[in-house]
């Protein structure tokens, strides 16, 4: 059978999966009456409720006579490493383009990616219904985009569809007869070229997913670059400097068959199987026949540009709601999490003991890999993010990581966001109508001016303003800059919070807690609303005494609690603060819980400046 490999890449929520949906269901890959759960590649709790993708995923589709693996990629920069990972198992790439919001950073990322891979895309430009849809426009941004990132004339030269994954059609022409996806199952196999192999070469694939199955153990997932696969087969892995790690069996061999992962007894050149039997193979190993010379290339990956502390919870209240407490066992999920995420470096702190540096791609992909550590039972504390920096080659100067930031705000608020984002050392770049009476903003700044800024954000435009940001490289290192312009209350008491106690407080600031919640000494109960730190007792009671006062505390309201998220607490927090994270709670802490520890580190940080 003929085989076709394409990824569909595009900007996050611009409607990869629901169309994945449609290709699935309009293939036959589903019996009649089959229930489909919508967004069905979604598969990780996290990506359903979140509505974004997360994990690269594969399918397969038979469209006349022809197999089509289709693999559903992230559409965020901060888990591109998945991207660039998998497009060495496609010859082909449908760019997925909204018909409103046009070409956005994470387009233009991974577009990048598979240009420079000599991958000539499909252009489909997606929700053409919306009454918005400026479907000429992003013509013109596409191949914009296309000649900014060097493309060839060949591939300068795309196709073009227009399409609604939602409703399931698409059309070479706007007013096509909008029906179905045939156009772009039969775009697909005359425009994709089969994969280019050698059938009688001794078997070799680059793994380039690794997964966990209870039954199979670890399950790696790759393209087959030459030779053909069989089950029980001998095999040895190779690393990329050419040394043999182990060797062993296939014991399964599994083709993509629609949603599902079907055993199979051989598989040719060209397709995309998943195999199990190997306990030491990891990506981006070669796993090959046991006369197999050298192992295949494999992509570079970009390096982590954001590092995290993580380390054992040592609050008071530890161990009270979480399974997972020891430095041993935190070590080895993140060790575990390294094996199958390229884009994640895990290494022992040098300052601390039971502490670990994770380095990744942002602050989005270390919040999920966070929150997915603490729905497994584990409770851990976070330090604040900060960059890595890196000596220029040539010069030696010290460089920091940059972002392109686009921001789509209406008219009125874009003054205060090119103010907070000159205060953050940004520059702007370009400033352009968009349309609606909105305008796009675009800046290049430091990767560490936007630490806690995404919430700061929100709020100066009302909720109303979109924020996209891609790595765009190193630059110079910009020099101080000012962080977190309000202090903390800071509890003086263990116990539970009282609610006469908390009336009186909000006065001085925004509260995180409600009455009756668990704290500790040195646990930050809210946000002062000056810039210094202020220390309170949230568990005062009030004195009783003989005398009546009818209807006195009938007017203790308290303002509701601003309630921070794992993305919000970690975005917040300064350097001598932490992030507590259990299974029940998130809470904020500083990292010395004793005052006079406090006062003594404080001070010998004056001396060393």
């Amino acid at each position: 059978m003929q085989i076709r490999n394409v990824a569909i890449i595009a900007h996050v929520d611009h409607g990869k999966t629901t169309l994945v949906d449609k290709l699935l269901s309009q293939s036959g890959s589903f019996r009649e009456h089959q229930h489909v759960v919508d967004r069905a590649l979604d598969r990780n709790d996290l990506e359903k409720e979140r509505g974004i993708t997360i994990l690269a995923k594969c399918t397969s589709v038979v469209w006349k006579g022809v197999r089509i693996n289709v693999v559903d990629t992230p559409g965020h920069a901060d888990f591109g490493g998945e991207v660039e990972r998998i497009l060495g198992m496609v010859d082909g790439a449908i760019v997925l383009v909204d018909a409103a919001e046009g070409v956005l950073p994470q387009t233009k990322f991974v577009v990048g990616k598979a240009l420079a891979r000599g991958i000539k895309p499909i252009v489909v430009v997606n929700k053409i219904d919306r009454q918005d849809a400026r479907q000429d426009e992003v013509h013109e941004e596409v191949f914009d985009l296309f000649a900014a990132l060097d493309a060839t004339e060949a591939q300068l030269d795309f196709p073009m569809l227009y399409a609604s994954g939602r409703q399931g059609w698409a059309d070479a022409t706007i007013d096509g007869p909008r029906k179905d996806l045939s156009a772009m199952f039969d775009m697909i196999v005359s425009h994709v070229p089969p994969p280019t192999v050698n059938d009688d070469a001794p078997f070799a694939m680059v793994a380039s997913i690794l997964e966990y199955d209870n039954f199979l153990g670890r399950v790696l997932t790759g393209r087959i670059e030459q030779g053909k696969a069989k089950l029980n087969m001998q095999v040895k892995v190779l690393r990329q400097d050419g040394t043999v790690v182990e060797t062993g069996r296939l014991t399964k061999l599994l083709s993509f068959r629609g949603l599902d992962r079907v055993p199979v007894e051989e598989a040719q050149a060209g397709d995309i199987i998943a195999v199990a039997g190997l306990s030491e193979s990891t990506i981006p190993d070669t796993i090959g026949a046991p006369d197999l010379a050298a192992p295949m290339h494999a992509i570079p990956v970009d390096p982590p540009t954001l590092a995290m502390t993580f380390r054992i919870n040592d609050s008071p209240l530890a161990g009270r709601e979480g399974k997972k407490v020891t430095s041993r066992q935190i070590r080895e999920r993140l060790y575990r999490e390294a094996e199958g995420n390229v884009a994640i470096k895990i290494s022992d702190s040098p300052n601390e003991t039971d502490a670990f540096e994770v380095a990744g791609r942002g602050e989005l992909q270390l919040g999920v890999l966070i929150e997915q550590m603490r729905r497994e039972g584990f409770e851990l504390a976070i330090g604040r993010p900060r960059v890595l920096t890196r000596d220029n080659p040539e010069t030696g100067a010290r460089e920091e990581p940059y972002e392109e930031v686009l921001c789509d705000v209406d008219e009125p608020y874009s003054g205060v966001v090119v103010e907070k984002m000159s205060r953050r050392k940004g520059e702007m770049t370009d400033l352009r109508p968009s349309g609606g009476g909105k305008v796009r903003l675009t800046f290049k700044i430091p990767s560490r001016g936007l630490i806690g800024y995404h919430g700061e954000f929100l709020t100066d435009t009302r909720g109303t303003g979109i924020m996209n940001r891609l790595f765009a490289g190193y630059g110079p290192w910009k020099g101080a800059m000012e962080g977190r312009r309000n202090g903390s209350l800071i509890s003086t008491e263990g116990g539970e919070t009282v609610h006469y106690a908390l009336f009186f407080i909000q006065e001085r600031g925004t509260l995180f807690v409600n009455p009756g919640e668990k704290i500790y000494q040195g646990m930050i109960l809210g946000e002062h609303s000056r810039g210094s730190d202020l220390e309170v007792n949230p568990i005062k009671e009030k004195k009783l005494t003989n005398v009546r006062a009818a209807g006195k505390d009938d007017a203790m309201v308290l303002i509701p609690p601003r309630r921070i998220s794992l993305e919000q607490a970690i975005a917040y927090v300064e350097d001598d603060e932490l992030v507590e994270v259990t299974p029940a709670a998130i809470r904020i802490r500083k990292r010395f819980l004793d005052p006079n520890e406090r006062k003594r580190f404080e001070k010998r940080a004056q001396d060393a400046a």
